[in-house]
């Protein structure tokens, strides 16, 4: 959302009430109200054209592999909108894979891996406790156990690279039509 140089002074003027509170003009109210309204209507443009495109995901979405150039181009412009993909649009992107925009895309909304829990102790910063106390000695943390190496397996051979499988559109190019001559031919009238 961008504001405009109008608003902007609305806006500084709105900020200097809030910081130094008194009465304010009723110009500056009006004001005040006037881009708030503008605020929220923006808002709500942004949720109805956010929705739009979510129901032409959707579209888009159904009529794969057909439609997946599209799709993709309005996957990424949704993902701007702070759409969260589904998993039918990650399951749509699996399909598509051999497309680079694709896998990106699927690189891209995979969701984020789970942490597991902590399992070290915690260890106290300075300036904590021990900087309210100065005379007490810090108790030293306990070190964590390190854990055992596991045993020296043989030498694994590398999983092969997958590489990812063309497009027909990149197997096959179009083929350019033939080109028709600068100027048409003169035919010769018999006679």
């Amino acid at each position: 959302m961008a504001f405009g140089v109008e608003e902007l002074r609305v806006l500084r003027r709105a900020l200097a009430l809030a910081l130094h509170p008194g009465r304010p003009s009723a110009e500056d109210v009006q004001d005040c109200l006037s881009l708030a309204e503008s605020l929220d209507e923006a808002t709500r443009e942004g949720a109805r054209l956010r929705a739009f495109l979510v129901a032409d995901l959707a579209r888009y979405r159904a009529a794969l592999p057909g439609t997946a150039v599209g799709y993709l181009t309005l996957l990424e412009e949704v993902l701007h909108t702070g759409y969260r993909p589904t998993p039918d649009d990650r399951a749509a992107l699996r399909a598509l894979r051999g497309n680079p925009t694709a896998a990106a895309l699927l690189d891209r909304t995979a969701p984020a891996p789970t942490v597991p829990a902590c399992r070290t102790p915690l260890l106290a910063l300075p300036g904590g406790l021990a900087a309210e106390h100065p005379g007490e000695q810090p108790a030293k943390p306990a070190q964590p156990a390190k854990p055992a190496e596991p045993a020296k397996k043989p030498a694994e051979k590398p999983a092969p690279s997958r590489r990812p499988v063309p497009t027909p559109g990149e197997v096959f190019p179009r083929r350019k039509p033939p080109q028709r001559p600068a100027s048409p031919p003169q035919q010769l009238a018999a006679g």
